[in-house]
């Protein structure tokens, strides 16, 4: 007996002695606790819209007055014309607008009945049904108020018009989602193992006395993966279109050279997880655990991102998945130019070169 509490001890030893088993063992379920706590939620607060008003009278007063006390909302600015909630939208600032019509007291008193419109970013169809849902529970809220108060039928009509994708379809929010996963996953699992495979079976050394720069060679195992990516994105395009029926409304060319700038950057992650680890099995469980959590959770495909804490708002900036998947659907479902995501191109291209730096610089000769 006393032999066994000796190798039970022992094992204690060897396991609080090894940081990386501590840190599996209680790092990663309080980090994904804390995560899937706070992303995983269907209610949404804090969604930045846009109000219309021509009426600027009591009752519109009093409607936007309640969608500011409301938590769901957060009033971006108030516009004067329907021209400047268009370019509002295609900026990406807003999900929806409220649209309150002249004389809508006036409607109210006289004729027994009003309408407002609401314009809701239907790109994300869940989202879209969702505001315009809470925005409807507010205005017949006002409803009610009114007829307690003087006792007569009045009628409220919310017209509602979904923008981008009045179908609801909900390809046009997994798809561009489901792109942003798979190109990642891909591209960094395959790179991940390719160096760190030439260390485990000694294959690296003839590599690094032979003649080609080691450069060269991290260029030489990015390539192959390069031009197979760019095959599945197509295959991946042409499944969208022809079984999921999802319309290209943007600019094919466009549409291909962001993909290919996210495949680049990608596969630069890809080398620098192979340039740092030493085994295969490391590299493609960092490949799989540092790639998926934070591309399902922190791109806004799945969660909006607008729900979460200032910190996970903060480091979603850093997952390169997140600006793919927002230049994707800026093409793909609104039709959007350059112009509207340039930006956002900026911040990936810059994190590919930075990336690729690092993974040069981490090749050990």
């Amino acid at each position: 007996m006393k032999q066994l509490f000796a190798f039970i001890i022992k094992e204690f030893y060897h396991v609080l002695r090894d940081w990386k088993t501590l840190l599996l063992l209680f790092g990663l379920p309080v980090a994904q606790i804390v995560l899937f706590g706070f992303a995983l939620s269907n209610e949404v607060k804090n969604t930045k819209i846009v109000v219309c008003d021509y009426a600027k009278d009591a009752g519109s007063q009093r409607i936007i007055q309640m969608l500011e006390i409301s938590n769901n909302f957060e009033i971006e600015k108030a516009v004067w014309n329907e021209k400047e909630i268009e370019n509002t939208f295609k900026e990406g600032k807003i999900k929806l607008a409220l649209i309150i019509p002249e004389h809508f007291s006036n409607d109210l008193s006289h004729l027994n009945k009003a309408q407002i419109r609401i314009i809701a970013d239907a790109s994300d169809p869940n989202l879209a049904t969702t505001l315009t849902n809470y925005v409807t529970s507010i205005i017949m809220g006002y409803q009610k108020e009114l007829i307690g108060t003087n006792n007569i039928p009045l009628q409220i009509n919310p017209e509602i018009r979904m923008l981008y994708n009045p179908e609801l379809k909900g390809a046009t929010n997994f798809v561009p989602g489901v792109m942003a996963l798979v190109l990642l996953l891909v591209c960094v699992l395959m790179t991940s193992v390719s160096i760190v495979k030439e260390k485990e079976m000694g294959t690296m050394e003839v590599l690094l006395v032979s003649p080609l720069h080691p450069f060269r060679v991290i260029i030489a195992k990015a390539l192959p993966y390069l031009a197979l990516s760019i095959i599945n994105l197509s295959v991946i395009f042409l499944l969208s279109v022809t079984l999921l029926g999802l319309q290209i409304n943007g600019s094919l060319l466009l549409l291909f050279g962001i993909s290919i700038l996210f495949i680049l950057c990608a596969l630069s992650i890809g080398l620098l997880i192979s340039n740092v680890t030493q085994s295969q099995q490391i590299a493609m469980l960092i490949s799989l655990l540092g790639m998926l959590l934070p591309t399902l959770l922190l791109t806004g495909f799945m969660f909006p991102v607008e729900n979460m804490p200032i910190a996970l708002q903060w480091l979603s900036n850093i997952v390169p998945s997140k600006w793919y998947y927002i230049m994707i659907k800026s093409i793909m479902i609104k039709g959007l130019g350059f112009s509207a995501i340039w930006k956002e191109t900026l911040i990936l291209f810059g994190m590919t070169c930075f990336l690729f730096f690092m993974s040069i610089k981490k090749f050990k000769i």
